[in-house]
């Protein structure tokens, strides 16, 4: 629809605003970037912006670039500190104060896992004896990540340490991503990274946005909605990737401690204003259980989760209400 008031030239026609969408593959995972507008030319060009900021974060973090700065603090373990950029040093940074928060159930040197001890398909009929899984995390502590302020860089202490951000990259590239949609002028937008989400400002109906929480046993299907605007939503599920060992189902989620696959939950969902919190923080809760994970939430302010367990009840925080 077109508005022209009498008063305007046609050069100041008001268009009425539409949401502009583009789908593609970043990160390894499928992104759909959303804004608001008015001139469709005028919002592809936000959404092209939006799109080199990620893949610019993804540069950095990747670990299929041996360039990348993740690859070189890895091949430097337990040999030399690596110098990094103030970006990166600081989501380590982050990351780390994550990892304390959660006793450890979050943590960036998940990399030394030897994955071929769980690769969760159809191969994989036990699971590994408590010993050979607990030799298999001995890498793993966040504390061996060791952060010099003065030069900017990292050093991981140990041989054979890697650390990796797929627990925390994708909610950061959104995070960013929208932080640059704004500064352009965007007013309102999602940015999706593969189920962890973002949004600000409000549908061109001037509703707030409605997001599905994935139904575990029906991924495709949401079992609640959430009208949300301004904050973001990250889903850790066992839907995706699991195995079927006696008759109980095994997450694809490796507990940092005992390097046994987690059981006990389907899903996680994490509210919060950040995507970078949101997404750092669904696998942790995952880990911990729903008590632990319940009890840590409602320790902390402008958070909020939604649980599934294995029997599908449903557990929130105390400051979420669900439809």
């Amino acid at each position: 629809m077109i508005l022209v008031p009498r008063s305007m030239s046609p050069s100041e026609v008001l268009v009425e605003e539409q949401l502009y969408r583009r789908v593609l593959k970043l990160m390894g995972n499928r992104f759909e970037i959303s804004v608001v507008a008015h001139n469709e030319a005028w919002a592809e060009a936000r959404i092209d912006e939006a799109v080199a900021e990620i893949r610019r974060i993804e540069a950095l973090l990747t670990t299929y670039r041996e360039d990348s700065q993740t690859n070189q603090i890895n091949a430097n373990a337990g040999i030399q500190p690596t110098k990094v950029d103030q970006e990166v040093f600081d989501l380590i940074k982050r990351s780390q104060r994550i990892s304390a928060l959660t006793q450890g159930a979050f943590d960036i040197t998940y990399g030394s896992i030897d994955k071929s001890l769980w690769n969760f398909d159809t191969h994989m009929i036990r699971l590994p004896d408590a010993a050979t899984a607990r030799l298999a995390v001995r890498l793993i502590d966040y504390r061996n990540v060791i952060l010099d302020e003065t030069t900017t860089s990292v050093f991981l202490k140990h041989q054979g340490m890697r650390i990796g951000f797929g627990g925390i990259g994708k909610g950061y590239a959104a995070e960013m991503a929208k932080q640059l949609l704004i500064k352009q002028g965007v007013t309102s937008g999602i940015v999706n990274a593969a189920g962890d989400l973002t949004t600000w400002g409000m549908q061109p109906n001037g509703h707030p946005w409605t997001i599905g929480i994935a139904d575990p046993n029906a991924k495709n299907e949401p079992f609640s909605c959430l009208n949300i605007s301004n904050v973001a939503v990250a889903t850790s599920g066992n839907y995706e990737k699991f195995v079927m060992i006696d008759g109980k189902r095994y997450s694809h989620t490796i507990d940092p401690k005992t390097g046994l696959p987690v059981s006990g939950i389907k899903s996680v969902t994490i509210v919060c204003p950040n995507a970078e919190i949101a997404d750092a923080m669904a696998t942790p809760v995952m880990v911990m259980g729903v008590k632990v994970g319940i009890d840590l939430i409602n320790q902390m302010q402008g958070i909020a989760c939604i649980i599934i367990d294995e029997h599908d009840r449903v557990f929130t925080s105390k400051n979420i209400r669900i439809n």
